[in-house]
């Protein structure tokens, strides 16, 4: 019997994360988990059960973000990742991290882009974006908001930065199925009680691409709500910003993703795709 497909959920120790982590392993796959803290992976496994694999890193912080990619790696190869972790301010004040960078960017798009340059690349890699886009612009002339900050905005441009670079990347490595995902108004920490779906509604689309076999879902390069291919923010599907959006990404965090060369791509585990 073929050992079963592997499978990494970031930021998966409670909401939509801990809901696509408990469905991809319903669909039969050896599930990773990732936790901020030591705390909240005791939680993982009290949830999963006690023999629970689970990684453990900050994305605030990005030697923390570094070390965390190498026991991914380590943990490898995987099938499937699926980016999920995510964070909005609540309060008035601009967050910036130990690194010196805005947090809401840090966590919701340069983690991801650091964790995609040094972690061997999976068969298929899905990110949570958001719908908040649809009517937010991206300076990238200030991707920090050094100049303004207001947390509805740096979390909808985080977003837009982070589907231009998941777009980049579909187009950097055609051989992995790379896509974006908005999971819809979810009832969580983020969204509280008042949105209308569950988390296991919000898991469906994001489980969907992670592992089906229908050809819908073998797609890369795309945007998905409802397991339809979307385009909510037309900046984020502009070539040049993709690249300029990577090129701001690889100076801020001292992270350059492999593939300029082709000689120079990271190694790939398989291919769902003949």
């Amino acid at each position: 019997m073929p050992a079963p497909r592997r499978a990494l959920v970031t930021g998966s120790t409670d909401g939509i994360g801990e809901a696509i982590a408990d469905a991809l392993v319903a669909c039969g796959m050896d599930v990773v988990r990732h936790a901020r803290n030591e705390q909240r992976a005791e939680h993982c496994r009290e949830h999963a059960g006690p023999l629970t694999e689970v990684v453990i890193g900050d994305f605030a912080s990005l030697e923390s973000t570094k070390a965390l990619a190498a026991q991914v790696t380590a943990s490898g190869p995987f099938d499937v990742i699926v980016h999920n972790a995510g964070w909005a301010a609540a309060g008035d004040e601009r967050p910036v991290t130990m690194d010196g960078i805005e947090q809401t960017l840090q966590v919701n798009a340069l983690a991801p882009y650091v964790l995609t340059a040094l972690v061997p690349l999976p068969r298929r890699l899905v990110f949570v974006s958001s719908d908040s886009i649809r009517n937010a612009h991206l300076d990238l002339s200030d991707l920090q908001h050094e100049r303004s900050w207001d947390a509805g905005s740096a979390y909808a441009e985080s977003k837009i930065a982070l589907t231009a670079f998941v777009l980049h990347a579909a187009r950097r490595y055609p051989q992995v199925m790379i896509n974006a995902v908005h999971p819809g108004w979810v009832r969580s920490k983020m969204s509280g009680d008042v949105a209308p779906l569950s988390l296991e509604q919000g898991a469906d689309t994001p489980v969907w691409l992670a592992c089906a076999d229908e050809p819908g879902a073998q797609v890369s390069g795309l945007f998905f709500h409802d397991r339809t291919p979307v385009r909510y923010n037309d900046q984020a599907h502009d070539t040049a910003v993709q690249d300029a959006v990577v090129r701001a990404f690889a100076e801020l965090t001292g992270v350059r993703l492999p593939g300029d060369d082709p000689r120079d791509a990271p190694p790939t585990h398989g291919s769902d795709r003949a």
